[in-house]
């Protein structure tokens, strides 16, 4: 059972800060580009000949944050569950925005698979789904970022790096964790074999 409706806990925000960060239920805009900085360094040398998809894009900040890069993969494609992130992003990005919801919804493959607080509210099986799922449907890849703390009640889902290693120990050839650039955050690349 998640933590808090996922749609309700977006559509209020979104209401209430517009097409914005905040909108999407970051801290900042400064929160969210950070992060997207660290995604961007550990694939920076693989985009322009990878296709990439989005799970959770909301308004295809991502995909604007390369942009302004001048850093983009050979191909974007968004996944959000939210109808109306979807309708924003395709319309800033000009890029393939699909409705899907990665817990049920059949995946399309991609090199590699991007998850900017995507699971942030989801439950400890809902999240280790998500992993497995997006990781099972990368041909190189899966890159993602947890909020970092121990378990506790409230709307959030907080991992320690070690529980993420342990869980994924059985399916993933490669783990690289970053830590240390925020507070309170820490970014996973899961690897297939030859990357």
């Amino acid at each position: 059972m998640p933590r808090i409706n996922n749609k309700i806990f977006y559509e209020n925000a979104i209401k209430r800060y517009g097409c914005t960060a905040k909108g999407l239920n970051w801290n900042s805009k400064q929160s969210q580009h950070t992060r997207f900085e660290v995604i961007h360094e550990l694939l920076a040398d693989h985009l322009p000949s990878s296709s990439i998809i989005d799970a959770g894009c909301g308004f295809g900040d991502l995909y604007l944050f390369l942009q302004q890069k001048g850093s983009l993969p050979r191909k974007y494609v968004g996944y959000d569950m939210l109808q109306e992130a979807i309708f924003v992003a395709h319309k800033r990005t000009k890029q393939q925005c699909v409705h899907k919801d990665i817990l049920n919804d059949d995946l399309d493959f991609a090199d590699f698979y991007v998850a900017s607080g995507s699971m942030n509210i989801l439950n400890r099986a809902e999240t280790f789904l998500f992993i497995r799922r997006c990781f099972e449907v990368s041909k190189k890849g899966f890159v993602f970022n947890m909020l970092r703390g121990e378990e506790k009640e409230g709307h959030f889902n907080y991992f320690l790096p070690e529980e993420i290693e342990e869980h994924v120990s059985d399916f993933v050839y490669d783990v690289e964790i970053y830590d240390g650039y925020m507070d309170g955050d820490f970014t996973v690349f899961l690897k297939k074999e030859g990357v």
